[in-house]
């Protein structure tokens, strides 16, 4: 079942090359109990999609890969349905078997890397939709007793890419399943200009929920590299969120600064202050910025992740030195 020195470059989305110790998989909770019972005293990785984490070194431990499947449907009405989903299955894969099944609000988060089991640690959002407006429920399994556990909605303490399992309980549980509310009467969610624009470019007025799902896909997909083609995490920075006065103080050198209200903040694209800060599309080698996202870091064949944490620690430099803001790492450095 575990197996020794295996490399973790096809379970990163980075493409980094580094090894594991030792590695397994599990597609159940008794799967998972039972590699857990055969763990030393050793540090655990546990590994969905990948798609979330730069690994800088060999890692010195145990690493799991949760694969645990299966969709369901476990309570439904005339306005909602509730879905139970295992936290293996690629969160895209399950936001089409939603949308397939006329089931909607999940449509905003089409083509976002990574796992079911991922999104309420993350709280993942995109175009106006976060997790916690979706999020039902999850069960996990405490790690050092194998007992499962059922979360609540509140009992998660949601904040932007923000859980609990980030702060309070972080790396003492493993997600095995989530379940989400979703819609049967859909209120689309175009309020993006991005979402209005590329819907015109299609001449649809009246969108269905799977037309937003397909409007997110081919924005997405311009401005994003395919991990497939060319290694990376997704955004590698939190969009920052700040008082009023920073904004302001901005807005005096850069009149149009992008910006969204966030409860009594302001969000910043941090895109936008990368880019300003010079460095979209800059390249070295065989990593860099990519062209059309200065969020997205990329690997373009075989650098290091020490190359591209290094490459962050710059950029945060010179953002912080130019808007006098301290960006934040949105992916988990190994």
């Amino acid at each position: 079942m575990i197996k020794a020195n295996v490399s973790l470059k096809a379970y990163n989305t980075f493409s980094i090359e580094a090894s594991a110790k030792r590695f397994a998989k599990f597609t159940s909770i008794l799967e998972l109990r039972q590699v857990l019972n055969l763990r030393n005293e050793e540090s655990l990785l546990v590994l969905g999609g990948g798609s979330n984490i730069l690994l800088t070194k060999d890692f010195d431990g145990l690493v799991i890969r949760n694969q645990i499947a299966g969709i369901e449907i476990i309570e439904e009405t005339n306005d909602y349905v509730l879905i139970k989903s295992g936290s293996g299955i690629v969160w895209h894969e399950f936001v089409i078997w939603c949308i397939d099944h006329n089931f909607g609000g999940i449509e905003n988060l089409s083509l976002i890397p990574g796992s079911v089991g991922a999104s309420p640690m993350q709280n993942i959002g995109a175009y106006g939709v976060e997790i916690k407006d979706l999020f039902e429920k999850l069960e996990a399994v405490n790690i050092e007793t194998g007992e499962l556990h059922e979360f609540n909605h509140s009992d998660c303490l949601f904040g932007y890419r923000e859980s609990v399992f980030k702060r309070k309980l972080k790396d003492q549980y493993i997600i095995v399943s989530v379940t989400f509310r979703l819609t049967k009467k859909h209120i689309v969610n175009r309020n993006y200009g991005a979402i209005n624009d590329e819907l015109e470019k299609q001449n649809i007025s009246t969108p269905t929920i799977k037309d937003i799902s397909n409007a997110i896909i081919s924005i997405r997909s311009s401005k994003l590299p395919d991990p497939s083609k060319i290694g990376n995490a997704g955004s590698f920075f939190k969009n920052p969120v700040v008082h009023k006065s920073i904004l302001e103080r901005i807005q005096k050198d850069y009149e149009n600064v992008p910006n969204y209200p966030a409860n009594d903040k302001i969000k910043l694209a941090a895109g936008w202050l990368i880019e300003k800060a010079g460095w979209k599309g800059k390249t070295y080698d065989n990593y860099g910025v990519h062209k059309n996202q200065a969020l997205v870091l990329v690997n373009y064949s075989d650098c290091t992740g020490k190359d591209i944490y290094d490459l962050s620690s710059k950029i945060i430099e010179d953002v912080s030195n130019k808007f006098g803001l301290v960006l934040e790492r949105e992916v988990n450095i190994i």
